[in-house]
């Protein structure tokens, strides 16, 4: 019988605003094609993601909202959006690999692999599954808070983001603990 390896990412570790959004795939059918969602165009991953759906045995995949990431920090959100996205999986895996240098406690044996999104294909499935998903979420902000360019720049601190930050402040969806709002917070300009 073939090993089940469910396949761990995350996307948005590194963004001023929005969530960290981690997926987990279980693939029953190679796709070809896959790679680091960040070595890929946008174009390819949506290319992908319906294959990557199609040929999953299952998938999950779990938004660790701001509050969670400013309460525990974003190393911690980000662990603990792995074990739930396993966790809703619908088929239990044998093995979880991790992309990274640090894995969660899992019920089954795992590893993290550095730079796994671009040598494993569970994880550049779960790479891409997670990007798309964050990506559409921020795209969704931009509607309620349109000045940010949410749409753009996905959350991350960008000279635009930066500017319309220092015009308009921080709303809800941005991470207050992290250096540039805090800077920002403190009346400290970019």
């Amino acid at each position: 019988m073939t090993k089940l390896i469910a396949g761990v990412d995350e996307a948005g570790r590194g963004p001023l605003a929005g969530p960290v959004t981690v997926a987990a795939v279980i693939l029953k059918n190679p796709v070809k094609g896959l790679n680091d969602s960040k070595k890929l165009s946008e174009k390819k991953r949506y290319e992908l993601e319906p294959l990557i759906i199609k040929n999953a045995l299952s998938y999950a995949v779990v938004h660790v909202s701001v509050e969670t990431i400013e309460e525990i920090n974003i190393l911690q959100a980000s662990l603990m959006g792995m074990q739930q996205a396993v966790a809703a999986l619908d088929v239990i895996p044998d093995e979880v690999l991790v992309d990274g240098n640090k894995c969660p406690e899992f019920l089954q044996p795992a590893q993290a692999i550095i730079g796994g999104d671009g040598k494993i294909a569970e994880i550049s499935a779960a790479s891409i599954l997670a990007k798309n998903s964050r990506d559409r979420l921020m795209v969704e902000m931009a509607k309620e808070f349109p000045h940010y360019g949410f749409e753009k720049h996905k959350g991350y601190g960008t000279k635009y983001h930066l500017e319309q930050l220092t015009i308009h402040g921080p709303c809800k969806h941005h991470r207050k603990s992290y250096a540039p709002i805090q800077k920002l917070l403190q009346g400290e300009l970019f």
